[in-house]
């Protein structure tokens, strides 16, 4: 009896146990006076940030590292000034969402705060929103580099990777020490895998990183990208780096006149090459090549893209410039300072191209300097590059000049050379 006594006495306990519990749980009827229960978190829906007071018309957003503090004894980069009249028109000094007149909204989920859709062919900007605002544009600014490089060094030349090249911040394709690399192999790295390696052994071939991000700034200049200051050759972020949804558009719409540039970013997949084993590593050995993809996912994703470039860095967040052609007609999409919610920048991008060809070609709200934007509102607006800049995107046009030249010189010379011996033969014939 005492047995069984014991074991009630143990159900009861067990039973008023599991009871506490179930009501610890929600508030059960059963148990009494419901328990109140903390409301749920409130969940701030997604919205597109908004620009429309122009937050970032001098200068980015302030750091939330310390990667922009100059090095000691290094001066602080003061703001680039902010031209006049706008480049491009006067409608791109706008700094919320600037559409064509009579134009449909702007499609929703789109977490970029500064964006462009402009025409590849023409120049033509047919949407934008902060297009002159300022923003770190991250490994975007690879495709000033690789203009520079394309038009610079010979593609053939093969360099030795280096242990600097190795230990470079950021992301890397896999440069090894004692590596034997072509410039068309590093160039591949750079715009498919966005191989800070790959910047850094490039720039080591143009002078070095200071010299090679004054050519990239002076570059910049000449085209003017009045917003743009890069600070280091592979896009990290560092003192005074600046860009805008438009200069990123002229940049990219540069490097895409560049066959070759075009043939790149549109490339899925490269073989890359391995290098030996280092002899101070015990049982070290040889590393062999690897494929690379290309890590853009409008271009596997998106019909008709041509490639593009992708960004990120913790203070400029998701960066992204691409371009896609659909019936005939080629646009370009930038974001800047975008994030994967609610959906992913090369989603975002892909939405924008939509709307850029749905639009049509008469679509228009600005103009990118070139030999095709002919708009009057943009020429009286260009003061001109500085003194010093180097004009690194007229060469080929200057060859191309010069070649004409000659060609014509040539021509003259084959008929004027006949010309003159008949007349001396002539002469001669009179004389006797």
């Amino acid at each position: 009896m005492y047995i069984r006594e014991l074991h009630h006495r143990t159900a009861r306990r067990l039973g008023s146990v599991l009871a506490a519990a179930v009501c610890a749980a929600g508030p059960i009827t059963v148990c009494g006076p419901a328990i109140a229960q903390p409301p749920p978190p409130t969940i701030t829906p997604f919205a597109t940030p908004v620009t429309d007071t122009c937050p970032h018309r001098d200068r980015p957003p302030a750091a939330i590292d310390t990667s922009e503090v100059p090095a000691p004894g290094e001066p602080t980069p003061t703001a680039l000034p902010v031209p006049d009249s706008p480049i491009g028109g006067k409608r791109l000094g706008e700094c919320g969402v600037v559409l064509p007149t009579g134009a449909p909204a702007v499609p929703p989920d789109i977490s970029a705060t500064a964006w462009m859709v402009s025409d590849l062919d023409t120049g033509a900007v047919v949407a934008a929103k902060d297009p002159h605002g300022r923003y770190r544009p991250a490994s975007t600014i690879k495709v000033l580099l690789a203009t520079i490089a394309l038009r610079t060094l010979d593609l053939d030349t093969v360099v030795v990777g280096t242990q600097a090249d190795a230990d470079v911040e950021g992301t890397r394709v896999g440069i090894g020490p004692g590596g034997r690399y072509s410039n068309r192999q590093l160039l591949h790295a750079l715009v498919m895998a966005s191989g800070n390696d790959a910047a850094h052994a490039i720039a080591a071939q143009l002078g070095g990183d200071e010299a090679t991000v004054a050519k990239m700034n002076s570059l910049a200049q000449s085209l003017y990208a009045r917003d743009t200051r890069a600070a280091t050759p592979s896009g990290l972020d560092g003192p005074g780096m600046s860009t805008s949804a438009y200069d990123l558009s002229l940049l990219f719409r540069e490097a895409m006149s560049i066959p070759l540039f075009a043939e790149m970013i549109g490339t899925e997949q490269f073989d890359f090459p391995g290098f030996p084993a280092d002899p101070r590593i015990p049982g070290d050995q040889d590393h062999p090549g690897f494929p690379i993809a290309n890590d853009n996912g409008l271009l596997y994703n998106y019909p008709g893209a041509l490639g593009g470039k992708t960004g990120f860095t913790d203070d400029a967040r998701q960066t992204f410039v691409a371009a896609a052609e659909r019936n005939g007609r080629r646009l370009a999409v930038t974001l800047l300072q975008a994030d994967v919610l609610p959906i992913r920048p090369w989603e975002q991008a892909a939405r924008l191209l939509d709307y850029g060809f749905a639009l049509g070609p008469s679509a228009k709200v600005g103009d990118i300097p070139g030999d095709e934007a002919e708009s009057a509102s943009t020429a009286p607006e260009l003061a001109g590059p500085p003194e010093n800049a180097i004009a690194y995107s007229a060469q080929p046009r200057t060859e191309s000049r010069y070649d004409e030249l000659w060609m014509t010189l040539m021509v003259g010379g084959l008929i004027l050379v006949p010309i003159l011996l008949v007349g001396t033969w002539h002469v001669r014939t009179r004389r006797r």
